[in-house]
């Protein structure tokens, strides 16, 4: 690993300036980078303990599947998050059934599940910053349940557009109605239903493959109805 590389890894890693020497060095000697295309799944399952991820560059989306096969986004992950679920083995007694996958193309820093369980161990900071990763974590999931139960579909879906917007940095989508109801855990037909209304009301534009917002107004307004 380049000198630059491990460099970057040091200013993004939160706990670092509070480890000692040693542990610092047994890191760095674990310490590995992992490049992953596009669409690739890098965890799967609860059996699975891939390790700590943190994203250097990129774009994962962590999903579950129901016993029907429909997915539901839990989060999504940047540049310079962290992914614990992907070392829930790390959680003694808590299983997760996660699918780990790539949105885009991604650089990751992967640190083993059993040298970060023995920092710690070792280290209050290290065991302090997976308790935080878990608190925000757990409210990110808490903040879906409460989509899921309290709002309705047309609800959900004007407000992922807009989120799926601000992320892309574009009103102009290069999305599937499939992809947009794997996000949500529905059906592609009440996604397609929910566009087509949109677009009725002059809020999006559809073709092929794609979605331009129109109107962000109108449906920043439907969201927050």
């Amino acid at each position: 690993m380049g000198q630059e590389n491990l460099m970057e890894f040091q200013s993004c890693f939160p706990v670092w300036d509070k480890l000692s020497q040693a542990q610092q060095a047994r890191l760095l000697a674990c310490l590995s980078s992992r490049q992953v295309k596009r669409g690739s799944v890098i965890h799967n399952g609860s059996l699975e303990c891939t390790g700590l991820l943190l994203v250097r560059s990129g774009q994962l989306r962590a999903h579950i599947l129901s016993e029907e096969g429909r997915e539901v986004t839990l989060y999504r992950l940047f540049d310079r998050d962290a992914c614990l679920l992907s070392a829930s083995c790390l959680l003694r007694g808590i299983q997760f059934d996660i699918t780990i996958e790539a949105e885009k193309d991604t650089d990751l820093w992967v640190i083993p599940a059993e040298v970060y369980r023995q920092l710690m161990d070792e280290s209050a900071p290290a065991a302090n910053y997976i308790n935080e990763l878990m608190a925000s974590r757990f409210s990110e999931v808490m903040w879906l349940v409460e989509q899921i139960m309290w709002k309705s579909m047309d609800r959900r879906v004007a407000a992922f557009l807009l989120e799926e917007a601000s992320v892309e940095g574009t009103k102009q989508l290069t999305i599937t109605h499939e992809t947009i109801a794997n996000h949500l855990g529905t059906h592609r037909e009440v996604v397609t239903r929910m566009l087509r209304y949109f677009q009725s009301e002059g809020m999006v534009q559809l073709s092929r493959g794609r979605v331009e917002l129109l109107d962000e107004a109108k449906l920043k307004a439907l969201g927050e109805t």
